[in-house]
Formats: structure tokens, sequence, C-alpha cells
């Protein structure tokens, strides 16, 4: 719009009457309009909302005219070549279907047969990678964008994107969670920083970029990793320091003990809790020492009324400032006696050997012994956590018991899942099978989540036929739509012979639930439908023999 287009009397001369607007009341002028306020320099306009407009646009071109050029910032340095060989082009167009399914909100809900695309992306993400693939370029910022929104998603998919992602991670800072992530190495993945370049990215990085490099280093170097965290400890904040001692979580061990005996007295009640529980991960630490000889005096063997041995237990009658230290938490939660709480955390830390030591018995031995005055289940329940924290499988062995018979109920362990996840994958897979067929899916939904992917074939056996089993009871499917979601992802894609017959819509029994024929029908079809996608996934993935030099 120009001033020479509208007639001399539309837009009066500022100078005539008052000196020209700013900018600013240009805006405010605007803002209340002109029929409620009309300033000095607009009177006598024939069209004052006109020549307001009029003034607005030679201020526009003036503002503009006065206008610095902008400094051209540098191109950022090139992407890290990445040797590994493209993905196949049916498997390529494969990701980019689950990709834009994703981000569309996903076909699944758990209605009609479709296969739910969202949960298969994991999967196909870990055989990619296991095929050594690397992403096509044009779809990173859509992997990116799916593990922004999914943690689950992060490892493999940072793997998959390789030296691109931390690329474009560096550009964007919707996706500096990349730069923070610590995911498996792949060949084109930068090298490990130098001495120099170390200590300068650890005194001037953002913090994101602190903790990636200590996460790196850890993996590679811990010992230069906690040399760089010990020099600038002291000057850190706490809720930055909470996050580092985190990170010796990976390549613990014994060199880490003093640092974390240290940092057993910080500030930061966090931190304290954080590195007593780093240190009781250590069999061998001052710290599970002293755990263990405040647990030993708390549990004595004596002989029991029937022959043979008994537990009896004492628990500690007050929390001291020596044990707070230690990261035993002086107030129990609502509802938990302070006794049975503190002497839960001093067994929790104690290395499971002191006890075989103590008392001469293997660990089978020890979970059969009797203990007097309702003491068992605390007791055995903080073995049970000191199992899966210190890894222990035959401790973890003991304490599940032996493999389920039919119509006897396994006695409660705490979390069976935990402990089974400690078993090797073989003893895991069939401890949960025969679990499945002598109680049913009912408790089953967290031991089959531990177990490896995918299902042995006795595992995958058992859940398909008591899912059947439930359907020919007449039961809803909806009660077993968690396990019904896990065979999906769970079960080997050959097992689709036994599954698809059980798509036949049933006969409706007499005492069934009204409806739930057609439901298990759609749900088993879904099941099948979703084995034979993942079976095509796999074989989208393998390399083509003709394509190979």
């Amino acid at each position: 719009m120009t001033t020479s287009a509208r007639p001399s009397s539309a837009s009066p001369s500022p100078s005539s009457a008052t000196a020209a607007p700013s900018w600013d009341d240009l805006v405010s002028t605007a803002l209340l309009g002109v029929e409620r306020r009309t300033p000095p320099w607009l009177q006598g306009a024939d069209d004052p909302a006109a020549a307001l407009l009029d003034l607005a646009a030679v201020r526009t071109v003036q503002r503009r005219a006065g206008l610095r050029p902008g400094t051209a910032a540098p191109l950022p340095e090139p992407a890290r070549p990445d040797p590994r060989p493209e993905l196949p082009p049916a498997a390529r167009r494969r990701l980019a279907l689950l990709l834009a399914d994703r981000a569309a909100g996903g076909s699944g809900g758990r209605n009609g047969s479709a296969p739910n695309l969202a949960e298969l992306l994991p999967q196909w993400l870990a055989a990619a990678n296991a095929h050594g693939y690397r992403a096509p370029a044009p779809l990173l910022d859509a992997l990116l964008d799916a593990a922004r929104a999914r943690s689950d998603l992060r490892p493999h998919a940072l793997e998959l994107a390789g030296p691109g992602a931390l690329w474009l991670a560096a550009l964007n800072p919707d996706w500096k969670f990349a730069l923070r992530t610590t995911a498996p190495a792949s060949p084109g993945a930068a090298p490990p920083p130098g001495p120099e370049e170390r200590s300068t990215l650890w005194q001037e990085g953002l913090f994101a970029e602190r903790v990636a490099l200590l996460a790196r280093l850890r993996a590679t170097d811990p010992a230069a990793a906690l040399e760089l965290l010990r020099s600038t400890w002291a000057q850190e904040r706490a809720e930055d320091r909470l996050m580092f001692v985190d990170a010796l979580r990976e390549g613990l061990s014994a060199s880490d003990e003093p640092f974390l005996e240290e940092a057993l007295s910080d500030r930061s009640r966090n931190v304290r809790a954080t590195a007593a529980e780093l240190l009781s991960a250590l069999p061998g630490s001052a710290l599970a020492a002293r755990m263990a000889s405040r647990a030993l005096a708390c549990v004595s063997a004596v002989p029991g009324p029937g022959g043979g041995l008994r537990l009896v237990v004492e628990a500690p009658a007050g929390c001291d400032a020596a044990m707070e230290r230690d990261g035993v938490v002086a107030r129990p939660p609502s509802g938990r006696g302070e006794r049975s709480w503190w002497l839960g955390q001093l067994v929790d830390a104690t290395p499971l050997s002191a006890w075989t030591e103590a008392f001469g018995l293997p660990p089978a031995a020890l979970v059969e012994l009797p203990v007097a005055d309702d003491w068992q289940a605390d007791l055995h329940a903080a073995w049970s956590r000191a199992a899966v924290r210190q890894r222990d499988a035959g401790w973890a062995r003991a304490l599940l018991g032996p493999l389920p018979e039919p119509a006897v109920r396994p006695a409660p362990v705490g979390d069976p899942a935990r402990l089974l996840a400690v078993l090797p994958e073989e003893e895991r897979a069939a401890w949960v099978a025969r679990f499945v067929e002598s109680q049913g899916l009912a408790e089953s939904h967290s031991m089959l989540g531990v177990c490896a992917v995918p299902w042995s074939e006795p595992l995958g056996r058992a859940v398909v036929d008591a899912l059947d089993i439930a359907r020919d009871a007449g039961s809803y499917p909806w009660s077993f739509s968690g396990v019904m979601g896990l065979a999906e992802r769970s079960l080997d894609p050959s097992a689709v012979d036994r599954v698809a017959p059980l798509a036949a819509l049933p006969e409706e029994t007499e005492n069934g639930s009204p409806g739930a024929a057609g439901y298990w029908s759609e749900a088993f079809g879904r099941l099948a439908a979703t084995l034979r996608l993942r079976a095509t996934m796999l074989q989208e993935l393998r390399p083509d023999p003709a394509a190979a030099p």
C-alpha cells in the first residue's frame, strides 16, 4: 500500500499537526481503534482508519530499510559418514509406514483385526539393528520424533539412526535427548574425545552434553570418567550431582568405592541414597560389610521345636545416624512398621553370600527354614530384592521354588517376575510355561513380560492353549487383552499355524458370556494377522542375495 494512491486528504502530514507517530503509537492506536480514540496526528483525515494503515505502511518500509543485515553463520560440519548398508527397499517402505502410523496416532486400539503397528516398531528396530543396517536419511526426522515421544524406543532408534541423529540433535532443541542417551556404538559413531577436548567439553558444555560425555566414558574408560567427575564435584549443583553419580552404574567396580564413600556425606539426601545403593551393589564394599554386620545381628538360627533349625528375627530397635549415612531411610511409608522397614533395608543391602557363610547352608536350605513370629514374609521379600540387585541366580531359583505343579499354588515371593529376570533365558521360559500350564493366565502377565522374545516353543504353546481354554469357558477376552497383546509381539511367527484355526467363530456356550465368541474370534484373527505381518517384516529385512556385490 502506498500513500500516493490515495487523496492527500486521507493522509495528513504528521508535521502539520504534531510530531511523527512512533511505531508503538501506531500499534496502540490500531489495537484501541480510531473510533474510540483519534490521536492528534490523525485528526482532519477524511478516513482515519485508512490514514492509519497508510502511516503504518510507510513506517514498515522505514523500519525494514533501517535494519542492519545479519551476520551469516558458518555452515555446520557435515555428519560423520555411516558405512553401514542401507535398508532393503521393502524394509525402507515398511519403516516409513510404521513411522507414519505412529505419527497419525496408531492403528491399534484393540478393536478390529488389523495389527497394532505402533507396538511392532520396537521389534522392527531391534531386528534392523541386528542386521547392521542404517536408517534412510529422509526418515531420520520421523525416527527422532518417535524416539522423543517414546523413551523405550530411544536406544534402538538412535542405534539405527547413527551419527545422523547426533548431527540433527545438535541443530534442533527438540531432539536434545539424543545427546544424553547412551546408544550402542555404531561403525559411524564419533570416536571418544581426547583428553584436551574432553576437559573443555566437561568445563564448558551444556548439561546434556556433559551427561552424555560421562556416559560414553563410563562405557569405554570408567577410570577417566571418575577422574573427570572428581575434578568439578564440589562445584556442581545438587540435581546435577545426582545425575552424575547415577551415571556411575555403567562400569561400576571396586575402584569407584572411595568416591562413593565420600558421597555418603553429600549435602543432598538423594545423592547419599544413590551412592549407598551403588555401594550395596558391590559385595566387597565396606558399606556392604557394615550392612551385613547389622543384618546378621538381627537374624539367628536356633533349634526348632520339632528338631532342625529355625530362624529367629530381632528387628532393629532404632535407626541411628550411622545407619542413615549408609542409606537406611528412617521414616517408613504409611502403613509400614518402623522395625520391619529398617530390617528390610538392612537385609536388602547385605551380600547374599554373607548368609550362606554365616549359617553354613545353601540358599535353598535357608529359604526352607521356618521363621519365627511371622517374620518370614519380610525376610524373604528382602532376600528377593537382594537377589535381584545382586543378580544372584542361585538365590532367585531358591526363592522361586520348584516348577509349579497343577492345583498347587506357589508360595508368594514378592515379585516373581523380577526374580525370573535373573535366571537364564531357557530356564526362565520353562518356569513360566509350567506356571501357565498349572495356574493359567490370571497372574502370568508380568512373568511373560520378562521372557525372551520370541517365546520358546513350549512357552508359546502353553500360552495359546491357555487362551483357547479361556475361550472355551466362555469368558470375555477383555480379561486377557494384556496377554493377547504380549502374544502378538512375542509369539514366534511360526505359531500362526496353531493360532489361525482358533479365529473360527465358535458356538456360544450355555454358561458363556453373551457375544464372547465373536470377540474371541476377532482377537485370534488379529493375533494371526499380526504373526503373519511379523514374519513378512523379518523376511523384508533379510539381505537380497541378488544385490550382493
